[in-house]
């Protein structure tokens, strides 16, 4: 039915790779590329499907990336590269004609700074063109969007209190290790909170507010409110919205491990002077920390993702809350990938079949939450990722 090029062959890249060859009747041609070709291959040996082409790229040149496109002739491109380079894709997507998929808004490489403007501003460039470009179909930003907008169409009449809750309980035996790329991830958690009121946005200490909440099948874990990307597109896709936060829980061991890394500067995002070479502190504790990539085999326990829900139907207040809990184990057995990378590796591939069914195609620039959730939401209980309804019940938050 199509053809797909992943960009990014990272954990998340690997999960992805995997879900698409298991859905051969959709994606008829695949190629991975990434700027080191031979993790492609090793994606390609584990798949165990010498008909998956691999190819060398680097994602930070636009003139690299349209001659790829114009060579492969991909319906879509799933990019799971790094954030700073969702700008550069998206360039090369226009020049070369090709439909644009990704999991993480852009950020700029010497700003720990999230918003959707940026991208939001190729919407009438896709448009012109025909394409369609679907931003954020991770899990959060991604499946938190579609479970959002599968409550508006089917439980409420208005949504006005939206919490989003991310905990992972799992244990991957090491003293410290982040789930995903290690920057990417330590400079979303350092910088200052963010939620949503009354029109606008509160700023928060970084990590300043947090409290137990109970997840189901795991029990209380301190939780902590921080700004993640899809509150800025949810309050504007659903403006009967009030509230809207965002919360992840942390375990204290790692946190003592971040209160560290910053208090000694190795969070750091501008250059030094390292005996005559320019070096990023940040990129240089990425170095020695454990990859991401290779927590899988030891990681046990499971996540818990959803969205936690308040307002009104029929005149009337009613609460919802909707859940995934993947376990670490089950993903590892799957892909070789720890529960983090799966849970967004999944949704990543069930936003291109949309696409490539017709669902979800709509030139422009579009978030998740602007599509019809129901295919998807099927299609998260045949990928491996089953949700769960709770119904008036209380929230805790």
């Amino acid at each position: 039915m199509g053809r797909v090029l992943i960009i990014g062959a990272g954990g998340v890249g690997t999960v992805v790779a995997h879900k698409v060859a298991q859905n051969a009747d959709v994606f008829t041609d695949i190629m991975i590329a990434s700027r080191t070709k031979s993790k492609c291959d090793d994606i390609v040996k584990a798949i165990g499907n010498p008909e998956i082409k691999t190819a060398r790229v680097d994602a930070d040149n636009v003139d690299e990336l349209v001659a790829l496109f114009n060579d492969f002739k991909p319906d879509i491109v799933i990019n799971v590269a790094l954030p700073y380079q969702d700008l550069t894709i998206m360039e090369a997507c226009l020049q070369a004609g090709v439909n644009y998929l990704d999991t993480a808004n852009y950020e700029p490489l010497d700003e720990a700074h999230f918003e959707y403007s940026w991208q939001w501003a190729y919407h009438d460039r896709f448009k012109e063109a025909g394409l369609t470009a679907i931003l954020g179909c991770g899990f959060d930003p991604g499946v938190s969007g579609i479970f959002t907008a599968y409550a508006a169409k089917h439980y409420f009449d208005e949504i006005q209190y939206l919490d989003i809750v991310d905990c992972n309980a799992g244990d991957h035996h090491k003293a410290f290790a982040t789930n995903f790329n290690p920057e990417i991830n330590i400079r979303e958690i350092t910088q200052k909170g963010r939620y949503y009121e009354n029109g606008q946005w509160v700023e928060t200490g970084s990590l300043e507010i947090h409290q137990p909440i109970t997840y189901p099948n795991i029990g209380p874990k301190e939780s902590y409110l921080l700004y993640h990307e899809e509150l800025e597109s949810l309050v504007k896709h659903f403006p009967t919205i009030k509230r809207a936060r965002f919360w992840m829980t942390f375990g204290q061991e790692y946190l003592t491990h971040l209160r560290v890394i910053q208090n000694i500067g190795m969070a750091r995002i501008d250059e030094i002077d390292y005996n005559g070479q320019k070096i990023v502190p940040i990129q240089f504790l990425k170095a020695v920390l454990p990859n991401p990539q290779d927590l899988g085999e030891n990681y046990t326990g499971e996540t818990s993702i959803g969205c936690r829900i308040r307002g009104i139907k029929d005149g009337k207040e009613r609460t919802y809350y909707v859940y995934n809990n993947c376990s670490h184990e089950a993903a590892y057995k799957e892909t070789g990938m720890q529960g983090v990378s799966y849970t967004t590796g999944v949704p990543a591939m069930i936003g291109a079949m949309m696409f490539l069914k017709g669902e979800w195609k709509r030139p422009g620039v579009n978030n998740v939450e602007e599509f019809n959730p129901d295919m998807f939401m099927d299609q998260l209980n045949k990928q491996g990722l089953p949700w769960h309804e709770v119904f008036d019940t209380d929230l805790e938050v």
